[in-house]
């Protein structure tokens, strides 16, 4: 999925049923208004995943955002989205239940210890279903690489952005649950890129294979990255010799979060 765009992007990192301070975020940046529709004409917002879990309205954040990505189209914009390890934890959790990962756990189990709430996986529609099962693994947007997790596994899945999401696709509508579990693995390491790891030529070596000059993710929150509090992150964590951006601002954690406008005209990039 190559993505062109000439129009400013803002970015919203993890959400994680944090349905007001969403809200807040939203009209502080004059992307909805007081009624929380679209107000952005022809802008451009994308979220980086992991929209439920760990808060009180992850659902209730699922419906907002999929209503925005309709007005937004209707008015000539974009709402996008990517999928997070979370949004796959709900959906292996609906979809096997109390089936034996075989790693010593069930897949309902997992999902609860990781912050699962029993009110999403109760108010899931088909709508909500489908809509996760088919949202991207990853996405080139101009000279940006988007993905939800700061892991190494998504070139276990291709070598280009569409060979990844075509390996999620095929994934999430089968139904092998050993074939699942590896997956949620790999998706819920983090760290690829710090120093720790050799990140930095890791980031570039990831960007030469999948296009970008740049890779904007979430994942893990900017105050477990800096050691710092989670409320005093208000701007995404630059790292990596300036290859990597990571826009988790901790909102479960107690952060406000933030949007990040990746392009803003005739400026540089910012916070909005």
């Amino acid at each position: 999925m190559q993505i062109p765009s000439s129009q400013p992007i803002y970015i919203i990192g993890d959400v994680h049923g944090h349905l007001k301070k969403l809200v807040k975020l939203l009209q502080d940046a004059q992307l909805i208004d007081a009624e929380h529709s679209w107000k952005a004409g022809t802008a451009t917002l994308w979220f980086i995943g992991d929209f439920v879990d760990r808060g009180p309205d992850g659902i209730a954040v699922l419906d907002l955002v999929m209503r925005l990505q309709a007005e937004a189209t209707a008015a000539g914009g974009s709402v996008a989205s990517l999928l997070g390890n979370h949004e796959m934890m709900l959906l292996a959790a609906y979809r096997f239940g109390r089936r034996s990962t075989g790693l010593g756990s069930n897949f309902l189990t997992r999902w609860k210890q990781n912050g699962g709430n029993r009110k999403d996986i109760a108010s899931l529609t088909s709508r909500h279903l489908d809509w996760m099962a088919h949202l991207p693994a990853m996405a080139l947007v101009d000279d940006y690489l988007f993905m939800h997790a700061d892991a190494p596994f998504y070139i276990k899945c291709g070598r280009t952005v569409d060979e990844v999401n075509v390996a999620f696709n095929k994934l999430l509508s089968r139904s092998d649950a050993l074939a699942w579990e590896e997956m949620l693995e790999d998706f819920a390491r983090r760290g690829a890129f710090t120093h720790a790891t050799n990140g930095e030529e890791f980031a570039r070596r990831f960007l030469s294979i999948f296009g970008g000059q740049q890779l904007i993710h979430g994942h893990t929150p900017i105050s477990s990255m800096l050691r710092c509090p989670p409320g005093k992150i208000d701007s995404p964590c630059i790292y990596a010799g300036g290859q990597c951006v990571n826009v988790d601002g901790g909102m479960f954690l107690g952060g406000r979060g933030f949007v990040y406008q990746l392009r803003v005209p005739g400026g540089s990039n910012a916070p909005a």
